[in-house]
This record gives structure tokens, C-alpha cells and sequence, in this order.
């Protein structure tokens, strides 16, 4: 889990996407390794040369550019100091000659260093400022010093360093040793690097950064030098590198030994229709249990987080993008996050549910679960509601996994039950990504948190569900479309965006063949809040109006399982819904899955969304001078 925190400014911010960490328990061999390090810090970063050649050609627009292409730079230097090794200056004459878990670093010397680093240094001073010439100028002091002094080749550098005993047999070896090493030198602590703020967010990115990397060495760099280890004398210092914990220790241990075993995956079999199409459920006038929708509560996350908020938390593996190119590709400008369990903020939306709908726990048969984030397993998050609820027994206590299709499967399953208990079914839908997204961008710009709760009763009277359908699988790309946790990204949700627009394109041109047939007269379309700008490419080809779909995404994000039913409120609160209206509700999502509802929805069925003690966008506190921040962090 990696949650985001206020800091001192009120604002947002997410440690996982400025201290680079990676889970060694999950990588299994050094292939792996290597292609998440490329991914991740190779793929987009210039080498030092390449940057003074472009500074030299008169390629750079502006200061910020030649900015972030150093901080680029500097981050792909330390690639795997910063993902493996924890840094410990000490005295030649004290280091541990024959431990094998003590490594240091053989670096081969920078060519032309001197007249590179002048060059950039000349052309940073012929640039203009992108937003502030006063910031720009102290991030590249800070930024500078790093490059400048950067003596190292960084091309070869390999994952694995070498032992004192390696490196002292090895012909001709290297290292760094300092100077007058000053172990107060002056370093940035963590509350400094996240108290950072600036009004643009992308410098408060740059900011964060600079202190990132000066960390990396908090010595006097311009005193370093490369020197060759047969040359050494006992007063010498230098800089060892230790594993930052043990798992890291046991991957280089089963790497020099040749122990680790490349994952296998296993070959799909292709994709074949079924034998005839499962029709969807019509809940006729002849059915026994004619469902009723009593309530309908909500329960939004507290925290809200801009898009600006998102740019002002970028690592360095995300291309540039600007809060509004992130609104043009999604259709959201905020989401909504919670600092709550998951599973408090699914209880906070059941009981407002059960209040609105005026039910006791002891008129409770079922309660559903429905999430595609809950880490709880024992006991299912279900069973655990009906406990906090007071209810001494159910029918059924389950979860759902559904991921994005959790409200029709939920109200599939519910309508089900029903038919065999005749009592009112609790269906619950939450799902908390603000801990699980880490730097993955696409999850980053798309998915929020929240919770729903439905009451679905018998009826005296008219039905409010007409019709229910559910779908899952598909080819196996799109099955893996989006994968938590998914190991080559840090455990963190990942979205691979073309795979998933083709399982929306594929189940929502199968839903429209099936609502044809129907014969229905749809007042509103709530869909799933997956990402505005696909979903209504898709839907114009089939000749609907986006008028006629309602929208909530810019505000929300996407909240998987809570997402439609959160819509069907807002539409309530907005006046979207104004009278009993015919709405079709379609799902789609993770493993492929889908699903639609049509149901009649009256607004007196909603209940006021429930309220907590924060509520607030940490964005709208007053922004500290971070140039000032930083100079103080610095020098105290």
C-alpha cells in the first residue's frame, strides 16, 4: 500500500512517486530487473553528452527544458544506487576487505566532462525562463552541481557491484573518493522534500526532484574524485554501497550463483464465442419477486485531487504532460480520495442506506460485497459489514470480484437472491486506489475512491429493476488489460489503455445489439465513469447522443464497482434526474468484465450524500515560497 499525505501546505502529495523503491521480493531474475529499470528510468532519459550537444545545437525552448532533461539525466545516473543500495562514506583504511554483502562501485571516468558541463552552463544563462526566472535559476544551482560533478560514465553502469575482494582483484578498477567528507553536510529530510510547494506544478515536480538527487550525494562534490583502488591510502575516502534491505541482499545473492529462474507464462488457448449468446434477464410482470430499490447512499472520498495535483506528483518515468492535456485525454479534472479504510468508508454508505430505506439489521438476508481493491480476504469484507451492522445472521455474505461491472453483477446476484430469501438485500460497492496506483500515470490520471450502498427490497408494488445482464472474459489481452498487483510495476494497478478500449468497444456494441431488442424507451444512459473521452468516441459511433449520457467523471474519477451507482446520485443531485426515469447502467472493466442494468430510478430513492469532518481540495490551501522552503531545509 503506498498512501498519499497532506503536508504542511494542505496539499497533496504521494511519497511513492518521489522516493523510488522497488518490492525485491517480486523480482525474480535480472531480465526483469533490467526491463523495469529501462522502463523506468532509461527509456526517456538523455545521457550527459546528449544533453550538451542539444544545448550546444540551440535544441532547448526554454530554462525548465534543459531543466528536467538534466534532472532526467541525473536520475538514470543513479538508476540502480537509487532502487538497490543504500550510500556509507568510510575510510579505506576501515572498509571490511571480505564481506560479501559490502559492495562498491567500479566507475569509469567521464570524457570531456569539463568543456560539456561549461557548454550547458553557457546555454542555460541564453535561455529564457519558462515560469520564473528566480526558481528556474536556484533549481539549476541545485540540479548543476549534480551534473556538473557527475564524473562517472553512466552507460554500463551494472545492477550488481562488486565486493571489496572483487574489485580489489580487478585490473585497472576505480571509485569514488571524497574529500574533506563532512558527515553534517547539509541534506534535505523527507518532511523537506514533501513540504515542497509551488504555484506551477510542474517546477513544485522539478523541486522534489533536486532534492531527490542532491541526497544521492551529500558531500562536497566539487572535492570528489575517480581514483583506482590500487592507488588507495588508508586515509582515503570512499563511498560503499550497502543493500538497502534483505531482499534486495537475496537477489544479488541468487543472481551470483546463478539461482533465479526466468518466469514462465503460460500460452493462452484462443478465444472462441460461446455455442449460443447468454440473453440477458427480463424481470417481467410474471416474475414472483418483483425487486424494488429502497435507497441509494453514497459516501465520495474526502481528499480531493486535482489534476494539478497529479502534475505537481510526477516522477521521473512520466512523459511532460499539463493538467489540461490530462482533461482532454480522460475527461477528469478531479478525483476524489479518502484517507479512510476502505472498508469504513463500505460501512459509512450501508448505513446511510439502511437509514434512508428505514430497515432494521434484523430485516437484512444478504449482504453483497462488490470491490476489485479490497486487501481484506478473511474475513470477506461482506461478512465483516454485516458484524459492524449488527446483523446476527444472513442468507449470504459474499464478495464480488467484478472490478468496473461490480454494480450489475452486485444487482445480478441481489436480484437472484431474492427470488430465494424475499427479504431486502444489502448491496455494498467500495473500492480505495489512492494506495494502490503508485507511479503508474494511466491509473495515476484515471481512478479514484468511494463507496455506494443499494437497498433492493420485494415489492408491493411496480419493479424499479427491469432487466439484468452480465459478461466476462474475452481474448487474454484483454482479460489482462489492467492487472493489480502487477509485479513488473512495483505491485502497483496498471492500465494498458488499447486493450482496454477494445473489450468497452466490444462489450458495449454487443449491449447495444441486446437493448435493440429490447424495446425499451431509455430516458438517461449512467454509464460506468471509465474515461469520458473514450466512452463517447465509442458511443457516437453507434449513433447515440452524448447528450443523452450522464457524466460525473470530471469530478470523481473513476471509482470501479462505486462508480455507477455514485453516478445514478449525482445525476439525482444535479437534477440530471428530476422524476422516475428509465436508466440504462452499463458496466465494464478488469478481467474483462461487463454487464448492464436498466432500472427505474426516483430521486427520493437517494439519499443526501454522506458528509465528512474533511472535505476539502488540498490544492485550495495558500501556497509557502518554495524557493524559501528549500533554502531553509538547507540550511537548518
Amino acid at each position: 500500500m503506498k498512501p498519499f499525505r497532506l503536508n504542511k501546505h494542505g496539499k497533496l502529495v504521494f511519497p511513492s512517486s518521489i522516493f523510488t523503491e522497488l518490492d525485491f521480493s517480486t523480482i525474480s531474475n535480472l531480465d526483469q530487473l533490467k526491463a523495469i529499470i529501462r522502463r523506468d528510468f532509461e527509456v526517456k532519459a538523455p545521457t550527459g553528452t546528449e544533453i550538451a550537444e542539444r544545448a550546444a545545437a540551440g535544441s532547448y525552448g526554454t530554462r525548465y527544458d534543459l531543466l528536467r532533461d538534466i534532472g532526467l539525466h541525473l536520475f538514470w545516473a543513479n538508476r540502480y544506487a537509487l532502487v538497490m543500495y543504500d550510500k556509507q562514506p568510510m575510510r579505506w583504511r576501515d572498509v571490511p576487505r571480505n564481506r560479501d554483502d559490502v559492495f562498491v562501485p567500479l566507475l569509469q571516468p567521464w570524457e570531456g566532462r569539463e568543456a560539456k558541463t561549461a557548454s550547458v552552463r553557457e546555454a542555460y544563462a541564453q535561455l529564457p525562463a519558462k515560469w520564473s526566472a528566480t526558481a528556474e535559476d536556484e533549481l539549476f544551482d541545485l540540479l548543476f552541481d549534480c551534473f556538473s560533478n557527475k564524473l562517472y560514465h553512466a552507460t554500463s553502469l551494472p545492477p550488481i557491484k562488486a565486493t571489496i575482494a572483487e574489485a580489489l582483484a580487478a585490473a585497472g578498477a576505480s571509485t569514488t573518493t571524497l574529500g574533506n567528507y563532512d558527515p553534517d553536510h547539509p541534506r534535505f529530510s523527507i518532511d523537506d522534500i514533501l513540504d515542497v510547494s509551488d504555484q506551477q506544478a510542474e517546477l513544485e515536480a522539478l523541486r522534489r526532484w533536486s532534492m531527490v538527487l542532491h541526497n544521492q550525494q551529500p558531500w562536497d562534490r566539487s572535492q570528489a574524485r575517480l581514483k583506482p583502488l590500487a592507488e588507495m591510502q588508508d586515509d582515503d575516502i570512499v563511498v560503499l554501497f550497502y543493500p538497502k534491505n534483505r531482499h534486495v541482499l537475496e537477489f544479488i545473492n541468487r543472481e551470483k550463483k546463478g539461482a533465479t529462474v526466468a518466469r514462465q507464462a503460460p500460452t493462452p488457448d484462443p478465444a472462441v464465442e460461446p455455442v449460443r449468446p447468454y440473453p440477458p434477464t427480463v424481470i417481467g410482470d410474471s416474475s414472483p419477486i418483483q425487486p424494488k430499490i429502497e435507497a441509494l447512499a453514497v459516501r465520495k472520498g474526502e481528499v480531493i485531487c486535482s489534476n494539478e495535483d497529479v502534475v505537481r506528483n510526477s516522477p521521473s518515468s512520466w512523459s511532460p504532460m499539463s493538467a489540461k492535456e490530462i482533461a482532454d485525454k480522460t475527461g477528469i479534472e478531479r478525483r476524489r480520495y479518502t484517507a479512510e479504510p476502505l472498508e469504513n468508508i463500505a460501512l459509512e454508505a450501508a448505513r446511510a442506506a439502511l437509514r434512508h430505506a428505514g430497515r432494521g439489521a434484523e430485516e437484512i438476508g444478504a449482504v453483497l460485497f462488490c470491490s476489485c481493491t479490497s486487501s481484506r480476504l478473511i474475513p470477506s469484507t461482506a461478512t465483516w459489514l454485516s458484524g459492524q451492522l449488527g446483523i446476527l445472521q444472513t442468507h449470504c455474505s459474499a464478495d464480488i470480484v467484478a472490478a468496473c461491472a461490480g454494480f450489475p453483477y452486485g444487482v445480478a446476484e441481489a436480484v437472484r437472491l431474492l427470488q430465494e430469501i424475499e427479504r431486502p438485500v444489502l448491496l455494498v460497492m467500495a473500492e480505495k486506489f489512492s494506495d494502490k496506483i503508485g507511479n503508474a500515470r494511466p491509473s495515476r490520471m484515471i481512478f479514484g475512491d468511494g463507496a455506494a450502498a443499494v437497498v433492493i427490497a420485494p415489492s408491493d408494488g411496480e419493479r424499479d429493476i427491469h432487466v439484468v445482464q452480465t459478461y466476462a472474459s474475452g481474448p487474454a489481452s484483454q482479460v489482462n488489460s489492467i492487472i493489480w498487483p502487477n509485479h513488473d510495476f512495483d505491485n502497483d494497478i496498471t492500465v494498458y489503455g488499447p486493450e482496454v478500449k477494445a473489450l468497452v468497444k466490444r462489450y458495449l456494441n454487443q449491449m447495444m445489439g441486446e437493448l435493440s431488442g429490447l424495446g425499451l424507451d431509455i430516458d438517461i444512459i449512467v454509464p460506468h465513469q471509465a474515461n469520458k473521452t473514450m466512452i463517447t468516441e465509442i458511443t457516437e459511433a453507434q449513433g447515440i447522443d452524448a447528450n443523452d449520457i450522464y457524466f460525473n467523471i470530471s469530478e470523481v474519477g473513476n471509482a470501479s464497482a462505486a462508480s455507477i451507482p455514485i453516478a445514478l446520485a449525482d445525476a439525482v443531485f444535479d437534477k440530471a434526474i428530476d422524476k422516475r426515469s428509465l436508466v440504462f447502467a452499463p458496466g465494464f472493466g478488469a478481467g474483462a468484465v461487463g454487464g448492464y442494468v436498466i432500472l427505474s430510478l426516483e430521486p427520493a430513492m437517494v439519499a443526501p450524500e454522506v458528509t465528512t469532518a474533511l472535505a476539502m481540495s488540498p490544492s485550495s490551501t495558500k501556497a509557502h515560497s518554495s524557493i524559501e522552503d528549500i533554502k531553509e531545509a538547507f540550511h537548518t
